[in-house]
């Protein structure tokens, strides 16, 4: 039996379409094997949001390549859409994939032999106009369901449009059938991921000729999903995230109250130079209206420093704004030139050490508002969804509301959900701990 290994680089969405092929070799009768381990054939599923991920990606080749060093070596995703031939010229690389041609890898293997140059198959993005289902499994607790892929929004620093093509949606109706697949698997949570999620169903008239359906109509058609215990949403643009969600999921028992939420910037100079679709006030009405109907809501934040033109003033406008507003977490980007980008045109680039600083800043800020988020919750008793995953005698879980607990190992929690009482913070405050001996409990 051929063996496959899998690495995904990036997103939410990599994962669940890595797994997708993954079930495509294990259908075609090869043995799924970790990527640690000697294989006849290494899939690299690679994103290009960042320059650090492009670097990685040759890491990760070189990696493959000194535990089996005739491996066939495939690399698929963003990079490889962008930039085949780079991947192309990488040492050992003998197949690239663009966005549409991914989900036909076996099409594409011979017998494995090792190519003296590497082939590319990489369609011109505009092809990128179908819908390709995915879902991830297996090693994790909480199963990734890809349910929108693509973006129309154009913002002047994102190359994700040109990797990933137009916005396009899965059906409800084969999204609710996903779900009720995945719940037979004895999954207790899915997080609804995409490029776009908010844009679920736009397009759809224009590209297949069926009727558009919302992401508000796909939410209350997969809440009654039975055997699913909960719903996540991996994160919505705020022009996209309506009154009508945020009330629903406040009144719902299977949507969890947490929101991710990119902001980008908290000046509006910044927001309009990169084409965001929001000015920071809508950004603080839909916090205002969250923590209004939840207030044990975990609200996420998307933020990137050092864009082109942002002064310190800029800065400290998103710092104060960020500082201010009750949410729970930052992810923290520093901003990078990406080819084909409009921002990378523009003047009054900032300082590398610049861009650092800020960052490092903003991540502190972000360890404050995540323990003063966590401090708020002491003592309460919250359901908690234990992982598979554990380490060193210590096993994690997360509560509805995203708050990370770490308990003593015990097999018997694992993919089980408990209520825990929330009682002392980890040395480090990053974690809630939870003696579970006396203060665990059965659902019931």
């Amino acid at each position: 039996m051929k063996k496959a290994a899998f690495h995904t680089l990036g997103c939410k969405l990599n994962f669940s379409e890595t797994s997708a092929i993954a079930r495509l070799f294990e259908e075609q009768g090869y043995q799924k094997v970790g990527f640690d381990q000697p294989s006849d054939v290494y899939v690299i599923n690679t994103c290009s949001v960042t320059a650090n991920a492009d670097k990685e990606c040759k890491q990760i080749v070189k990696a493959a390549l000194t535990i089996s060093p005739d491996a066939y070596i495939v690399v698929v995703g963003c990079y490889a859409q962008l930039k085949p031939e780079e991947i192309a010229s990488i040492d050992g690389v003998d197949l690239v994939l663009g966005a549409s041609e991914k989900f036909k890898l076996l099409n594409y293997l011979n017998d494995l032999t090792k190519k003296t140059k590497a082939e590319i198959y990489s369609c011109e993005i505009e092809e990128a106009d179908f819908f390709v289902d995915a879902y991830s499994f297996g090693g994790r607790t909480r199963v990734f369901l890809k349910v929108q892929d693509g973006c129309d929004y154009n913002c002047s620093f994102c190359t994700i449009p040109l990797a990933r093509g137009i916005s396009r949606s899965d059906t409800i109706e084969n999204a609710f059938k996903n779900a009720s697949d995945i719940a037979k698997l004895d999954v207790k949570e899915i997080v609804l991921t995409g490029v776009n999620l908010g844009d679920f169903g736009n397009n759809q008239s224009k590209i297949s000729n069926r009727k558009e359906e919302t992401f508000f109509d796909l939410v209350k058609k997969l809440d009654t999903v039975e055997g699913i215990e909960r719903f996540r949403i991996s994160s919505i643009e705020p022009n996209l995230l309506k009154d009508e969600i945020i009330e629903y999921v406040a009144k719902s028992k299977k949507f969890v109250p947490h929101f991710h939420i990119p902001l980008q910037s908290g000046s509006n100079k910044i927001l309009k130079a990169m084409r965001r679709r929001y000015l920071r006030e809508l950004y603080s009405e839909r916090v205002l209206k969250i923590k209004t109907l939840m207030p044990h809501c975990c609200i996420g934040v998307d933020v990137i420093t050092g864009f082109p033109g942002e002064t310190d003033e800029d800065f400290l406008e998103t710092y104060n704004f960020l500082n201010e507003l009750n949410i729970s977490y930052l992810h923290v980007f520093t901003y990078s030139e990406r080819d084909n980008t409009d921002a990378i045109g523009l003047d009054n680039a900032v300082p590398q050490n610049i861009r650092k600083k800020r960052n490092k800043m903003l991540r502190i800020l972000s360890a404050k508002k995540l323990r003063h988020f966590y401090e708020q919750h002491l003592g309460e008793t919250r359901l908690v969804l234990f992982e598979r995953d554990h380490k060193d005698g210590v096993m994690h879980g997360f509560t509805d509301n995203y708050i990370k607990v770490k308990v003593p190992y015990n097999a018997d929690l694992m993919n089980q959900l408990r209520m825990v009482t929330l009682k002392e913070l980890d040395a480090d405050g990053s974690m809630l701990i939870n003696n579970y001996s006396e203060e665990i409990s059965f659902l019931t």
